[in-house]
């Protein structure tokens, strides 16, 4: 059926056509970030985020502007198009170095056919201006609670100048200028009001699958994300033959630490070896997988690695440990470990075959004076 027979005014239509662009988005990124996920493929969701975020709105712009090349109502969607830059600068929070804006701005005027006009000289360079400005707020004022005050009044006045750029090249009517000005101005209050929405439902998500899998008090994987991970990768090394080397340590006599000085005291060294161990598998391996399985009870998953090239790392966080001392209010706690060492091998069946040999190997450590590495 036709416009004509519907009676849908363009601007209705058009708010239609922008939403589900958005949404195409929403879902298509959700997707892969899932298969990222689920596929263990290391790239952070703020890059994956970035890239496709890009790579989307580029086609879109390029796809919207492709049929109307040179033709005197070239302007028609430039809404659309400035959409897409608020979209990537603001509610992607993408940031391009400067010295990348002169080739995407001239590769686009060649595409575009305006190189020799002034006008969309002056309309790159408020572009580029607009950006920047919508960057800058994202970073300073998003947290805060007129954030929205913020947008709309960077976005109002600089969709107003982008419009004049184009009035002046097009010389349409200033009853058309101010026409598409404010259906800028409704597209973007709409957007904000629908990201925000969006957002805010996806941030409550992330919030949940976060304590779904990690551990609240020292910041690592749980048992649950470390049930997952080993799965995959015990998967992975029997199929490829890729080495896979795990380590499981216990912090020695916790118990007595907790009875003797308390439970907060007690929090505070699984906290404290914890960032210890972090911060040594920053430097050595951020790819090294860190989980809390138990009270006092961490396993690392170590991909790639053998078990001497896993004792080496192991050593460096127990020598790590033996300088930690952590002060409490009344006491300073030193605190040392036993671990276990161990890999895959051809006989073993499940993860939990796997599993129950490093345990053994921490057994031994724990059974013959605490305080050892025994691999095995």
């Amino acid at each position: 059926m036709t416009w004509s027979q519907w009676q849908v005014p363009p601007f209705v239509s058009s708010i239609f056509f922008i939403l589900g662009v958005f949404t195409l988005y929403w879902v298509t990124f959700n997707w892969l970030d899932s298969w990222c996920h689920r596929h263990h493929v290391g790239i952070a969701d703020d890059v994956i985020n970035g890239w496709y975020g890009v790579i989307y709105m580029l086609v879109f712009v390029f796809s919207m502007q492709t049929p109307i090349l040179g033709q005197a109502s070239a302007w028609e969607f430039m809404n659309f198009q400035l959409l897409a830059v608020i979209f990537c600068a603001y509610f992607l929070n993408i940031h391009i170095s400067y010295y990348l804006f002169p080739p995407i701005i001239l590769a686009y005027m060649i595409f575009n056919q305006s190189l020799g006009y002034w006008q969309s000289w002056g309309h790159a360079i408020t572009l580029v201006a607009f950006f920047i400005a919508m960057n800058w707020i994202r970073r300073w004022h998003h947290n805060q609670r007129y954030a929205w005050l913020a947008y709309m009044g960077v976005a109002i006045p600089f969709g107003g100048l982008l419009w004049l750029w184009m009035k002046f090249k097009f010389d349409f009517s200033w009853q058309t200028f101010q026409e598409e000005w404010l259906y800028l101005v409704i597209f973007e209050m709409l957007l904000y009001v629908y990201v925000d929405m969006i957002t805010h439902d996806g941030e409550q998500k992330i919030r949940l699958a976060r304590l779904a899998s990690h551990d609240t008090l020292t910041a690592t994987g749980n048992f649950s994300a470390y049930t997952s991970d080993a799965e995959f990768y015990f998967k992975e090394s029997l199929q490829s033959g890729r080495s896979l080397a795990m380590v499981m340590f216990d912090i020695d006599h916790f118990k007595q630490v907790n009875d003797t000085y308390g439970h907060s005291a007690g929090d505070a060294v699984l906290q404290q070896v914890a960032a210890t161990v972090q911060r040594v598998l920053k430097r050595t391996d951020p790819k090294i997988k860190f989980y809390r399985t138990g009270g006092e009870e961490f396993n690392l998953l170590f991909p790639g690695y053998d078990a001497q090239q896993a004792k080496a790392v192991a050593t460096t966080i127990f020598d790590a440990i033996n300088q930690l001392k952590v002060h409490t209010e009344e006491q300073v706690i030193q605190v040392t470990l036993s671990m276990g060492v161990s890999t895959v091998v051809a006989t073993d069946e499940s993860p939990m075959d796997f599993y129950n040999r490093v345990d053994q190997n921490l057994y031994y450590s724990k059974q013959h004076g605490r305080h050892q590495i025994t691999v095995a």
